[in-house]
């Protein structure tokens, strides 16, 4: 009896030595392969993959942010913006006593505005003091207030500014180097990269947040007409980070935070910056120019989507679609044409609308390019000249276009012709400005301001400062509108 208990507990005791050993053997075995094996469920037959990370993914290859965090830290900026109270004089609406013993038309009155104070963030890019934020950050402002990460605090001076791609630059007198944030190259992120938002959301100043890169060339149409290629990341952005830096894990600037998409306000997924790509040719000629060196292919048109290569027989599912061609513009004199489908420029590959805009943000009027079209289904290349927003190939001055509010182009034969005049400035846009303050509309052709015929861009240059240094600091404007009626406007530059 005793011996058959002990046969049967050694022979437990070899299986459980022997299930130890199976045990460890397959352990060994699973560690040798990729952690991510298959395994069969046992009632469907279905493969199933486990979402382990490799074995080979060890402290080496961890993500480490802490090094890219610092550097951005330092060359963050918190920026106060301030739009001084106004006195301005209002027309109170009539009531019986004007009626009886005024015109009629109710008293005037003066009314002061309240200050208004903004907040946002911006990026030191070079030791001497030059900082890029947001349009918006400064839009306006009397007063610009820079506070360094060492709560140092600078005034800041307004270089230039494009509400096109809603990018600025400002500088601030230092006397030593400041820590400047080196630029990356934004063209070489990928969707999935590590990056980080700095910058200083609900006026807390010093703030990191990381996420991925979600999306690039995104589109928003927040810009109403302008430039929009935006890098979407899921590292949270607020308010407050406008103006900040969007940086890689080598901690380098690809992008500047400017947008964020929510219901409530708040961080809700996304946020969308501005890529280094077009901030680098923006700034650059901000501070060379003034202004921005756009330049121009002179065409209308949109993003390839299914419904139109079904509805076009268009031969190709990415691109963008012609749909019109402005006049004197560099697509008419290269030959491209209405239908047309432009897939490429120089050789790279165009997928969307705001990809190009982005690669045609790198270039200068005056530029040549190479686009690849489809016509009829086969592919045609065509050399460009592009042009600036006035319609020639040389340096755009600026004209104190962010205080018009307007963009010009001198007159060219065919306009002389259609207005009966032999000089002048067209008005090619009007934004938010002195002009539309003024009632002065696109198409209208400026022909003398103050009594001195402008011819040029250089004419309306001297007009502008010229008031602007006078005590009345007013431009009386003569021109004809697109109806060829002669109409006269004021515009005064003292006006907010």
């Amino acid at each position: 009896m005793k011996k058959g208990i002990r046969n049967l507990f050694l022979g437990a005791t070899v299986v459980a030595v022997s299930a130890a050993v199976a045990s460890v053997t397959t352990y060994k075995v699973l560690e040798k392969r990729d952690v991510a094996a298959q395994v069969v469920a046992a009632d469907s037959g279905l493969q199933i993959h486990k979402a382990s990370m490799p074995q080979t993914f060890g402290m080496q290859e961890r993500v480490d942010l802490t090094d890219a965090a610092d550097k951005s830290l330092h060359a963050v900026v918190h920026i106060k913006s301030t739009e001084n109270g106004k006195t301005r004089t209002v027309r109170r609406a009539p009531d019986i006593y004007d009626f009886f013993f005024g015109d009629g038309m109710g008293r005037q009155q003066e009314v002061r505005t309240r200050p208004r104070v903004g907040f946002g963030s911006g990026v030191i890019l070079t030791e001497d003091g030059y900082i890029v934020t947001n349009n918006h950050v400064i839009d306006g402002a009397d007063e610009i207030d820079v506070t360094l990460n060492d709560n140092r605090s600078f005034k800041g001076r307004l270089v230039g500014c494009d509400d096109k791609t809603d990018l600025a630059l400002i500088k601030i007198e230092v006397d030593e180097k400041l820590p400047a944030l080196p630029v990356g190259d934004s063209d070489e992120l990928k969707v999935g990269e590590w990056v980080l938002a700095v910058g200083n959301p609900f006026n807390l100043t010093s703030t990191v947040t990381a996420g991925i890169v979600s999306a690039k060339a995104r589109t928003l149409g927040v810009y109403n007409g302008g430039i929009e290629s935006f890098i979407q990341t899921d590292a949270a952005i607020n308010q407050g980070n406008s103006g900040g830096a969007l940086v890689n894990a080598r901690g380098e600037l690809v992008g500047i935070n400017a947008v964020l998409t929510s219901p409530t306000g708040s961080y809700a997924g996304y946020g969308f910056a501005i890529p280094t790509s077009i901030m680098t040719k923006v700034v650059s000629d901000l501070k060379q120019f003034g202004t921005v060196q756009r330049a121009i292919l002179g065409i209308m048109g949109g993003t390839v989507t299914s419904e139109l290569v079904e509805q076009k027989d268009l031969g190709v599912v990415d691109g963008v679609y012609v749909s019109e061609i402005l006049p004197g513009g560099a697509a008419e004199d290269a030959g491209i044409e209405v239908g047309d489908v432009i897939v490429a420029v120089d050789g790279s590959k165009v997928k969307n609308m705001a990809q190009m805009q982005e690669m045609f943000t790198k270039h200068q009027p005056g530029d040549k390019v190479e686009l690849t079209v489809v016509r009829n289904k086969k592919e045609k290349k065509f050399d460009v000249t592009l042009k600036n927003v006035q319609g020639n190939t040389s340096v755009v001055k600026n004209v104190d276009l962010d205080m018009l509010g307007a963009t010009f182009k001198e007159l060219d034969d065919k306009d002389k012709r259609l207005y009966n005049v032999n000089y002048g400035l067209k008005v090619l846009d009007v934004a938010k400005g002195r002009f539309a303050d003024a009632g002065i509309k696109k198409g209208f052709v400026v022909l003398k301001v103050n009594n001195t015929p402008v011819k040029s861009v250089d004419d309306m240059q001297k007009a502008v400062k010229q008031a602007n240094s006078s005590s009345d600091q007013v431009l009386f404007i003569a021109g004809v509108t697109p109806s060829g009626k002669r109409a006269y406007f004021s515009v005064d530059l003292t006006q907010e």
